[in-house]
């Protein structure tokens, strides 16, 4: 039939068998108006006009299309790499097609014409958000159609959940676009997007019908759709029924051949722990794994193992108690027990420390069960799940190794005891589980919880084998909550069992305050008080952020800028102090920084105000490239400080934070549009802020910021902002993701500043768990204080001396106080003090030269005494008389002068003068000869 004609309808038109004979050909007639279309398990047949049921083994749609075998691409696919590697494609996986997984955009296109609406679906896994999945539709003019942002990005499924995806279509032409992207920025492979089962309605008819794809079959004429062959038959294409398989063969379900059975071996088989009987007994059996492929009368073959002696029970799980029947049974309510002894009342002043703890494995507990789940809807036996194995449990053999292996445990809500009724609603019970992983292949075990029965997400992974080692999640809501875990031995789809050794054991399984769970221990309560009319041993809740006193067992409030910190609140050692720059909350339930705080250094206070970095500041780094070229940006977004919220529904949040995305520009892959990957926050509760002297921090941290640091001056100021991951430990990072965000004093730079991160490591981190960032802004200075400024005075002019304000060089403070305004004082030409200074000096200067004459003149006319007596000496050295000594009056000098070879000195003439004067003293022959010679 040709395309519609203007009046809506089609004519028929032969065409001959053979190019060369064109002769006794039927005239056209007028066909099928062009909305006609059969229904369901019909279809049109073409020379009678007339809907006619599909025969058996084959089956239709009516007016649509389906694609449900994937052995091989099937015709009118194309599948498109349009990035560096032509090679990479989809891959048919015989129930489902599966994409590329590294790094190159490959796309799957069809193109389908519609004579009226219709619309396409698919069925799909999307795991994986490091790759990108898109669909979208073009028109014959290669133009994209209006989609909404819902319908062209597709929605990221859990492990092993399949979901289904529908688009409205156009009358016409519609050229469909499965498109995948994969991101390894970390080296680490992508999982594939899986599709299956593509269905497309809105053709006009269908003129044959589609025969059934190997292993699956249809009974009946008129069907619309194909049955699978059960396990051990086989069928192939288009048939009615499925054929048994020849003995020593076998077949899982939907198979188009059978294969021969292998000989039995160690992995055919695994072990189980029955229950306990009468006599506290339990006993190992093994058992095949199901359904049974292997043969054991053959050569080479192993046998099933026989069981072992019975052994001992294990005790009960903390919390329950041994019956007389063997059965290990809960405690009732109010008492305890650690699993080994019967359930005793807890004291008063005390209360049950209720959750779940599950270390002992002889059974499986009746809140949890344990599942198989095959990637192609393969039937999975539920007993090769999970096993229990005494002290621990473990994952079964499964049917296949790309099956996933499902324990989940199931907890109705939380209650939060008495006891920790002062800690705020952030945290209403953890549940920690130790486990270890024992991988030869590319095995995975996903954590995952669902709140609510609403959708299940994926907490957290691990890949390959893993040493014992043990996980915490806190639980932030009070809701019904199901924790799974899956194991996945290899994502690949193999014939083949290689990997069934590969196993993971769950040693224990802790829930604290379980809404309906059991007490191992009793611990102390907030008692009523002594005035109230209900005084006694009964627990009260203490009011959110107090305490339990140890000495009097009464509710009392933490100390200002505390905080109740870990899982209990008995004794004032709960409430641990927030870090410097930080207050608590209201509740004590956190500590927070509101952008402002104190530090002192050297006897003086400085006053820090970070508010204009209160808002969300992001920085972008890059660009940086993927092994195939692939362009990509990490863009950061850091909000520094908090605050308390006044929602009633988020009293107790807290706005700090940091988070990362990778983006890929428009120009980084081809794209239409920029895409980004999902946010991963790197950073939620701030710890602390402490400041270091630029000397302290340039020493620690030689390799950050090495350009930024080497030319600092002595007096700039860093801030080390402490920020933390609250949901703690990961897969790669056992102390949890932190940041670290340094603040420096920087005068030159705005109020708003500029952010970077180290050159050693341009994505912000080294190792991927503790990031570090510099933020460099005018705001990190301290605020101005008056110690800050000084005052220069100006000479006296006039009787006027002026006095200007100048801040200190440099200037390393901002805001605060201002520089006060110049301020003129009376004063004097000479000061008083000078006028004194120079008199006193002038005083001291006339003495001095009084007192210099004085002792001179004195001094001269000893000296012509002595000079005098020298002379006048006889030869019997007898010394003239008293009156010969000195002058007549009138008498002038003589200016003749003898003196002796040793002049004396001033201090022994007068010395001489006051106790030897030879106007008293007469000598004698001896003692003038020492005289002279002396």
């Amino acid at each position: 039939l040709p395309e519609c004609d203007s009046t809506g309808s089609r004519w028929r038109v032969a065409i001959p068998l053979s190019p060369s004979s064109c002769s006794d050909l039927p005239p056209p007639a007028r066909g099928t108006d062009c909305s006609f279309s059969c229904p369901a398990g019909m279809f049109l047949e073409m020379g009678t006009q007339q809907c006619t049921p599909c025969a058996a083994g084959s089956y239709s749609l009516g007016s649509g299309l389906r694609f449900d075998q994937w052995d091989a691409v099937p015709a009118g696919f194309t599948s498109l790499a349009s990035f560096l590697d032509p090679g990479s494609s989809w891959t048919p996986q015989g129930v489902y097609l599966e994409s590329n997984r590294d790094e190159c955009t490959v796309s799957l296109v069809y193109a389908v014409h519609l004579e009226k609406k219709g619309s396409v679906s698919f069925t799909y896994q999307y795991p994986d958000n490091n790759i990108f999945f898109e669909f979208y539709v073009q028109n014959e003019q290669c133009q994209e159609m209006a989609q909404t942002d819902d319908q062209k990005w597709i929605r990221v499924t859990n492990t092993g959940e399949w979901d289904t995806h529908t688009v409205n279509l156009k009358s016409g032409t519609n050229i469909l676009y499965w498109r995948t992207t994969g991101i390894l920025v970390g080296g680490k492979m992508v999982k594939p997007v899986l599709l299956k089962n593509i269905q497309i309605e809105g053709v006009a008819y269908t003129s044959e019908c589609f025969l059934c794809r190997p292993g699956w079959f249809s009974p009946a004429p008129g069907s619309s759709s194909c049955q699978p062959c059960p396990t051990n038959t086989f069928s192939s294409k288009g048939a009615s029924s499925c054929t048994n398989c020849p003995e020593h063969q076998y077949a899982h379900e939907g198979w188009g051949e059978c294969k021969r059975r292998p000989p039995c071996s160690e992995k055919d088989y695994f072990q189980i722990h029955t229950a306990c009987d009468g006599e506290g007994k339990t006993q190992v059996l093994y058992r095949w794994v199901e359904p049974k492929i292997c043969v054991e009368n053959v050569t080479g073959a192993v046998q099933l193992p026989t069981a072992v002696q019975r052994e001992p029970c294990p005790p009960c799980n903390p919390g329950y108690y041994n019956s007389n029947s063997n059965d290990c049974l809960p405690c009732p309510p109010g008492t305890y027990s650690d699993g080994t002894y019967v359930c005793t009342e807890c004291p008063a002043g005390t209360e049950p420390v209720l959750g779940y703890e599950y270390k002992w494995w002889n059974v499986l507990p009746s809140n949890m069960k344990t599942s198989c789940f095959n990637v192609g809807n393969s039937k999975c036996d539920d007993m090769s799940g999970w096993a229990v194995a005494g002290d621990h449990i473990r994952s079964a053999a499964g049917s296949s190794d790309n099956d996933y292996l499902i324990l989940s445990l199931h907890v109705p809500g939380f209650k939060v005891p008495a006891s920790l009724s002062g800690m705020t609603g952030s945290e209403f019970g953890w549940i920690t589980f130790v486990f270890e992983t024992i991988c030869s292949g590319d095995c995975e075990l996903y954590f995952m919880m669902d709140v609510n029965m609403k959708s299940t997400t994926v907490v957290e992974s691990w890949e390959g084998s893993k040493e014992k080692q043990s996980y915490s999640h806190s639980m932030s809501r009070n809701a019904s909550v199901t924790f799974t875990w899956a194991f996945q031995r290899t994502n690949h789809a193999l014939d083949v069992r290689r990997y069934v050794s590969d196993m993971v054991k769950l040693y224990s399984i802790s829930v604290t305050n379980a809404l309906d769970g059991v007490a191992s221990a009793c611990r102390a309560c907030a008692l009523v008080p002594q005035n109230s009319q209900r005084a006694g041993s009964s627990c009260v809740p203490c009011p959110a952020g107090f305490y339990i006193d140890t000495g009097t067992n009464r509710c009392q409030e933490c100390p200002p800028n505390t905080h109740l910190a870990g899982h209990h609140t008995y004794g004032q050692d709960a409430c641990v102090a927030c870090g410097m720059g930080s207050i608590s909350n209201k509740e004590h339930s956190r500590c927070y920084s509101d952008c402002s705080f104190s530090h002192t250094e050297n006897n003086r206070t400085l006053t820090f105000d970070l508010s204009p970095l209160s808002d969300v500041a992001s920085l972008i780094i890059g660009p940086s490239f993927t092994s195939k070229g692939t362009k990509y940006l990490h863009l950061f977004n850091i909000s520094l400080c908090g605050h308390e919220s006044d929602s009633a529904q988020l009293v107790n949040s807290v706005d700090s934070f940091v988070c990362q995305s990778t983006i890929i520009p428009a120009d980084g892959r081809g794209f239409r549009m920029a895409i980004s990957s999902q946010s991963i926050s790197l950073a939620d509760a701030f710890v602390g802020a402490t400041v270091d002297s630029v000397l302290d921090w340039v020493d620690a941290k030689p390799d950050l910021f090495p350009a930024k640091t080497k030319d600092l001056p002595d007096i700039n100021f860093f801030y080390r902002y402490d920020m933390r991951n609250w949901d703690g430990p990961t897969a790669s990072c056992d102390h949890g993701r932190s940041s670290v965000i340094t603040v420096r004093c920087n005068p030159e730079k705005s109020d708003r500043g500029e952010l970077s991160v180290p050159s050693s490591c341009p994505a912000g981190t080294c190792d991927g768990c503790t990031f570090h960032f510099l933020w460099e802004s005018a705001s990190g200075c301290p605020r101005c204080a008056e110690d800050d400024y000084h005052p220069i005075e100006g000479a006296c002019k006039g009787g006027v001396q002026e006095t200007l304000y100048v801040w200190n060089e440099p200037k390393v403070c901002t805001k605060g106080v201002s520089l006060p305004p110049r301020s003129s004082s009376p004063c004097e030409a000479i000061a008083l003090w000078l006028k004194v200074g120079v008199g006193g000096g002038a005083f001291v200067a006339v003495l001095l030269i009084a007192l210099t004459c004085y002792f001179w003149k004195k001094n001269k006319r000893l000296e012509y005494k002595y000079s005098r007596l020298v002379m006048s000496a006889n030869k019997e050295c007898e010394l003239p008389a008293a009156d010969s000594c000195a002058l007549a009056e009138g008498e002038e000098p003589d200016d003749d002068v003898v003196y002796t070879k040793k002049k004396p000195s001033l201090l022994g003439k007068l010395r001489h003068e006051r106790g030897e004067s030879c106007e008293s003293v007469q000598l004698n022959s001896s003692q003038c000869d020492r005289w002279v010679l002396g």
